[in-house]
């Protein structure tokens, strides 16, 4: 039962917790079977996300995790694709500010040979010269089709302004000047300096045979070399201020602002972050949208997302509205914080906000894949709670708490915002 009264914070159902072994050189494998699941997810994650690129390889994270694929000694390009799903598997990958991850989905009678498939292309890529000039004309592409979306500009504006200076203000993607620049011999460099045991975590979830996990414990995870502790990611901060863009192409204005929120090691903190957003802006009976969209009908949508991340998390609040009621949507979330916190949650909007929150949650762990990428990039940042913890975390707040805490640190005057319209 949650301490406030109100919701009572149902747990999982019985669920085992997932086991986890630490290799001679730092890497972890981490597992967790589920009961009559038809598939195997396997998903090795690392500390190579954007964050510790370098002054001169902006995008490398990123591209290194397109040229991967294309290859390895003992894989030629496109071989790994084509032997997955000639096992009935289907591969995927992908790269954050803080980590990348690459996981295949498989049946369990062939996860043992799409495992090793697996660790041979990510921990030993070829990375060949005229594969690396090809590829870099996708990873370019990608970069301008980016660059094409008035939406993802004005969203990259706002970060830009709101974390100057911080990794995280910068694009995934890479600054074109950089990727233009990129060497393979420099892309060799960095996986080697990223893609060490310390740094690893292979994740497996579904049905998981016991052998399977023998066999990944002594395969090439093992073999891997070992690597330093990352250095210290730099805290971040979020910068307030008042900004305004025009950009071709846009079809409606849109109001962007951006709160800083604890980093995501604060579990307790980031439950109550979750919280708070979903109690402004999660569904029709949330009081933003209520508001703005339904009551006073100034915007078409308005969302306001969590984005939990390891150096400081980041909510992000998008209006998209006609040029005209700007002004009307700012004094209106103006209005709607300012009420939420004279006022009292009551009880009704306070279950239906824990019970969105605990729920969200508990569909994540409904399917492998899941699962595997929980645990794995949970384990791949030292945190070992129990599958159990976040709901447990979020039955430690009351509606009073969440007012003075995470609600007040959602104060419009500390968020940086961006009103982008159309050129």
């Amino acid at each position: 039962m949650s301490q406030n009264g109100g919701c009572c914070v149902t747990l999982l159902p019985a669920l085992a917790e997932p086991s986890s072994l630490r290799l001679a050189n730092m890497a972890r494998l981490v597992s967790l079977a589920i009961p009559d699941a038809p598939l195997v997810c396997l998903d090795f994650w690392c500390r190579a996300g954007s964050v510790f690129e370098g002054p001169s390889e902006s995008g490398m994270a990123h591209f290194l995790e397109h040229m991967v694929f294309k290859g390895s000694d003992q894989l030629a390009p496109g071989e790994f694709d084509l032997r997955i799903e000639a096992l009935g598997g289907s591969s995927n990958a992908a790269t954050g500010f803080d980590d990348v991850h690459y996981h295949v989905l498989i049946h369990p009678d062939a996860a043992p040979q799409a495992l090793d498939l697996l660790l041979e292309l990510v921990l030993t890529p070829q990375i060949e010269p005229q594969a690396f000039a090809m590829e870099r004309q996708v990873v370019l592409e990608e970069l301008a089709q980016s660059e094409d979306q008035p939406e993802e500009m004005a969203l990259q504006r706002l970060l830009e302004l709101a974390c100057p200076g911080h990794p995280y203000s910068l694009p995934i993607l890479g600054k074109r000047q950089d990727l233009l620049a990129h060497q393979p011999e420099a892309m060799a460099a960095f996986h080697g300096r990223l893609y060490g045991g310390g740094r690893c975590v292979l994740a497996l979830s579904g049905a998981v045979d016991p052998s399977l996990l023998t066999h990944a414990s002594q395969g090439p995870l093992a073999a891997l070399a070992p690597c330093p502790d990352p250095p210290s990611l730099p805290p971040l901060r979020v910068r307030p201020g008042e900004h305004q863009l025009a950009l071709p192409r846009l079809e409606a204005a849109r109001l962007l602002m951006a709160w800083w929120q604890p980093p995501a090691h604060d579990l307790e903190a980031v439950m109550g972050a979750d919280l708070a957003t979903t109690v402004l802006a999660e569904g029709r009976r949330s009081r933003l949208v209520e508001r703005l969209r339904e009551e006073l009908r100034v915007v078409e949508s308005i969302d306001l997302d969590l984005h939990a991340m390891e150096c400081g998390s980041l909510a992000l609040l998008e209006a998209v509205c006609g040029k005209e009621d700007l002004a009307k949507v700012r004094e209106g979330i103006r209005a709607v914080w300012g009420e939420v916190m004279e006022e009292p949650i009551g009880r009704e909007e306070w279950d239906r906000a824990q019970r969105l929150v605990a729920n969200s949650y508990r569909f994540g762990l409904e399917a492998p894949s899941g699962v595997a990428g929980l645990i794995g990039s949970s384990r791949l940042w030292g945190r070992d709670l129990s599958l159990a913890a976040p709901l447990e975390m979020l039955g430690l707040w009351t509606p009073e708490r969440l007012r003075l805490e995470s609600l007040a640190s959602l104060d419009p005057q500390r968020a940086c915002v961006l009103e982008a319209v159309p050129a």
